[in-house]
C-alpha cells in the first residue's frame, strides 16, 4: 500500500498524499498501518497532509486504524486536508469530524484536490 503514499512537490512545498481513491476498506486500513512509517521519516511539526478517499469504502476497522494513525501521527503533522466522497453506504458524513475529535487535530474538507492543495501550500 506505499504506492498510495507519496510526496507532491506543489507551491515549492512538500505535500504528502494518502490516496485512498476507490480503496476497500481493507485497503483503507493497509495504507494507514503504513502511514506512520512515512510520517516519522519527517521532522516534526513539518507535515503537510492531504487524504483523497474519492470512492473510498470504510469498515470498523478501518476505521478505528485511522483513529490510531492521526493520534500517532500528531506531532509530525502541520497541516491536514481531506478530499472526495467516500462510498455512502458504509461511511457517515462525518468520518473527518470524528476523526478530528478522537485525534485533536484539525482535517478541512475540500471539494477538490487543487482546492486542498492550494490551503496546505498557503502559510
Amino acid at each position: 500500500m506505499i504506492r498510495r503514499i507519496r510526496f507532491l512537490a506543489h507551491q515549492d512545498k512538500k505535500i504528502l498524499l494518502i490516496d485512498l481513491s476507490n480503496c476497500s476498506a481493507t485497503e483503507v486500513e493497509e495504507t494507514f498501518r503504513a502511514l506512520p512509517d512515512v510520517v516519522t521519516t519527517q521532522a516534526r511539526g513539518s507535515v503537510l497532509m492531504l487524504c483523497d478517499y474519492t470512492g473510498a469504502s470504510f469498515d470498523l476497522e478501518a476505521i478505528r486504524v485511522m483513529k490510531e494513525t492521526a493520534v500517532f501521527d500528531k506531532p509530525y503533522v502541520k497541516k491536514s486536508a481531506w478530499t472526495g466522497k467516500a462510498n455512502p453506504q458504509v461511511v457517515s458524513e462525518n468520518l473527518a469530524e470524528n476523526l478530528a475529535i478522537f485525534s485533536r487535530r484539525e482535517f478541512l474538507a475540500f471539494k477538490t484536490r487543487d482546492e486542498a492543495l492550494a490551503w496546505l501550500a498557503k502559510e
